[in-house]
């Protein structure tokens, strides 16, 4: 089998892994709370979705994901949303304070008492997978999670995780729709992190 793990850090992440996992459980014929329906026949039958997904003995299909960010709010929103019983609860992992758009905060201070549980996270999924393939990471580069906590993260898979693969899919910040004005400074020191952590 060759699995992916997906990891969603940051607003940015989140919402894209949102748009994803939708997307994701309509392609594989997933209802939103993880059950596929009934499959008429073997021929019909595919494996597929196990590249994504992980099924539970009672049949159904959780994504092999991550979803974190350093405050809870837009995590809430999976949490609530219609597609919260596609998640296990221990995926969606959440801080007290967000990193205010400050690449330190999210690298340095708050992002350091966060990294042992979501690496210990990750581990758990790692060892659900027969063929682990690598990462995919989801992520801003402008905001201060996506860019120090993704930072910190990358650094300690290359640790961990040697030589499997980490891709990124970013939002990179651009002039015209800033909603901060540090969000180049964030992208300069998590692209100077991340460029040799990074597939």
């Amino acid at each position: 089998m060759r699995e992916c793990i997906s990891i969603h850090i940051g607003q940015a992440g989140v919402q894209m892994g949102n748009a994803c996992w939708e997307l994701y459980c309509l392609e594989h014929g997933i209802q939103p709370d993880g059950h596929r329906p009934d499959v008429k026949n073997a021929s019909e039958a595919d494996d597929s979705f196990d590249t994504f997904f992980c099924e539970t003995q009672t049949g159904k299909h959780v994504p092999r994901a991550i979803f974190l960010d350093l405050e809870p709010t837009v995590i809430d929103e999976v949490r609530t949303g219609p597609y919260r019983q596609l998640f296990h609860p221990e995926q969606l992992i959440t801080g007290k304070e967000d990193a205010a758009n400050n690449y330190a905060r999210g690298h340095y201070t708050i992002g350091k008492e966060l990294i042992d549980p979501v690496l210990a996270r990750l581990n758990k999924l790692a060892d659900q997978c027969t063929g682990l393939q690598g990462f995919l990471v989801f992520h801003s580069f402008g905001g201060g999670t996506g860019s120090g906590f993704t930072s910190l993260l990358m650094e300690r898979l290359s640790v961990d995780y040697g030589k499997k693969s980490k891709l990124e899919f970013s939002v990179y910040p651009a002039p015209r729709i800033s909603t901060a004005v540090v969000e180049p400074y964030n992208s300069i020191l998590t692209t100077h992190t991340t460029l040799e952590h990074t597939d």
